[in-house]
């Protein structure tokens, strides 16, 4: 990915505030739209800061909780094609179980311009619509990596346990992160997107928990859909179990009613891969605002990233 600046620079646009009532909310072309979430508790932090990579300014919004002590966990929520640092925040609702459970939750911005928002430079993959990637676009690995070092210039960050979630584009490009960011991030939760991408040249296994719906019209569960998404998740799933030296058969269990939990096991590094499939769940965040109710995708994620850490 080329050599990386020492230091990344950061500049503070707005401080704690409010920020539901400043920024603008963008609907994502590919259906994951902001529909809000319940205002942050008084004594968390929200903040909107700038990192430059290699002289451009790129956008986190950074939401810290209260009352916590101590180097604090740091997850990524990244956004779907089309959407918006402020859209996943408000979409997802994360930053609700990042005040109970004392993580920093932090929402990137992609880098190309797409629907009235943002869209990821997955590498090898077309946009949303088919588009191709600008010749131009940023290495989101070396932003996110950028980013990690950025925010820990003003939160107590803890190095081995930080993670990255996504939703759709967003689950696409955490997915990658898992292979191009090994060493930084210690497990990662792509929702309605995950994918194996190839090559992947990981140094260590990642653990992977996703989530998806089996009427996701987007990225259509069983596959067959855009450019970006032609084979199955549970294909994608086995493809991370072989990866990561897993069993080559799961177990199967019932995680809930019309909510079926595939667990691949016996992983190297003490990985495991799991998938979360929602029977009947369309293109969506399982447990978020106004959307499906079978499974809390967030709470579930965050039990998850608890149990795995860095060496």
């Amino acid at each position: 990915m080329g050599s990386r600046p020492a230091l990344a620079s950061l500049v503070l646009l707005a401080g704690a505030c409010s920020h539901t009532a400043s920024r603008k909310e963008i609907t994502p072309i590919d259906g994951s739209s902001s529909r809000g979430a319940d205002e942050a508790a008084t004594s968390s932090k929200t903040e909107t800061l700038t990192v430059m990579v290699r002289e451009r300014a790129r956008t986190v919004i950074v939401h810290s909780p209260g009352g916590v002590r101590g180097a604090l966990p740091l997850v990524f929520n990244l956004h779907g094609s089309g959407s918006s640092a402020a859209g996943q925040e408000a979409f997802s609702g994360m930053d609700t179980v990042a005040d109970a459970r004392g993580f920093i939750a932090a929402y990137p911005e992609g880098s190309v311009a797409l629907g009235g928002g943002f869209a990821w430079n997955v590498p090898g993959q077309p946009l949303f619509g088919g588009q191709p990637v600008p010749a131009d676009a940023a290495d989101e690995a070396e932003f996110i990596a950028q980013a990690i070092a950025s925010i820990a210039e003003r939160y107590p960050i803890d190095a081995k346990r930080v993670y990255a979630a996504g939703m759709s584009g967003g689950g696409r490009m955490a997915s990658q992160l898992a292979c191009d960011l090994s060493t930084r991030l210690a497990a990662v939760a792509p929702v309605a997107g995950l994918r194996f991408p190839s090559p992947c040249q990981s140094q260590r296994t990642v653990p992977i928990v996703a989530f998806h719906g089996t009427a996701d019209t987007v990225n259509p569960y069983d596959g067959n859909g855009q450019a970006y998404w032609t084979y199955s998740v549970p294909t994608a799933a086995q493809q991370w179990a072989l990866h990561d030296g897993c069993n080559p058969t799961p177990a199967v269990a019932q995680a809930a009613p019309g909510v079926n939990l595939t667990s691949y096991g016996g992983c190297s590094g003490a990985a495991s891969i799991l998938l979360y499939t929602i029977d009947g769940a369309g293109h969506e965040w399982p447990g978020a605002p106004q959307q499906s109710t079978a499974v809390d995708a967030t709470s579930i994620m965050w039990a998850f990233f608890a149990q795995h850490r860095l060496p």
